[in-house]
């Protein structure tokens, strides 16, 4: 790995992990809503229950009214990978002019706290390349292998929210011990 960054908050570096974050939260957000409350299923059920048995529609027309109405939130999720993609391969090109902007959990005498951290935002990367990769197949692959790539897929998002919980425990005990004003640097700047 290489050196630890100290000039962390460059505009690019924030602009970049503003992009990432918004880019995964559409992204949990759409696949989220998608699997579970705005599902074909869901909307099929919502047709059957509110027209009136006298007005029959066609399974296949209630698929395409499903479709249909599902279709802009996919495009955004769509779009949101496509941010995501961009955004994380400039990131890995920063990171490897620039140095890694967080500690590197490999180095001897480092405080468990640290560790940690370093080892968190590893997996980070990780699971975002998992997630892009599964992603760049579902949309263009040959659909071999679509069962087991989307169940890669979600585990690989399922722990976002995890993430961005640990996240914001670890600012707030940043702010409160050595890293006071990490938020308005992470907006404003160093």
């Amino acid at each position: 790995m290489k050196r630890e960054n100290n000039n962390r908050f460059s505009a690019l570096h924030r602009m970049l992990h503003w992009i990432i974050a918004l880019a995964m939260l559409v992204l949990f957000m759409t696949g989220f809503l998608r699997m579970y409350w705005m599902n074909k299923r869901t909307i099929i059920s919502a047709i059957d229950l509110y027209t009136s048995s006298d007005f029959n529609i066609e399974k296949d027309q209630k698929l395409g009214i499903a479709r249909t109405i599902l279709s802009p939130m996919w495009e955004w999720h769509i779009y949101a990978a496509y941010a995501l993609f961009f955004a994380f391969v400039i990131r890995v090109i920063y990171m490897l002019f620039q140095g890694i902007s967080f500690p590197n959990p490999l180095l001897k005498g480092q405080a468990l706290k640290r560790r940690l951290q370093g080892f968190l935002y590893i997996a980070l990367y990780l699971l975002l390349l998992v997630g892009i990769v599964t992603g760049m197949y579902l949309k263009w692959g040959d659909g071999q292998f679509k069962a087991p790539m989307e169940m890669v897929h979600k585990w690989a998002i399922y722990w976002f929210p995890i993430f961005v919980v640990v996240h914001f425990v670890g600012i707030v005990i940043g702010e409160y011990t050595d890293k006071k004003g990490i938020v308005s640097k992470m907006i404003g700047g160093d």
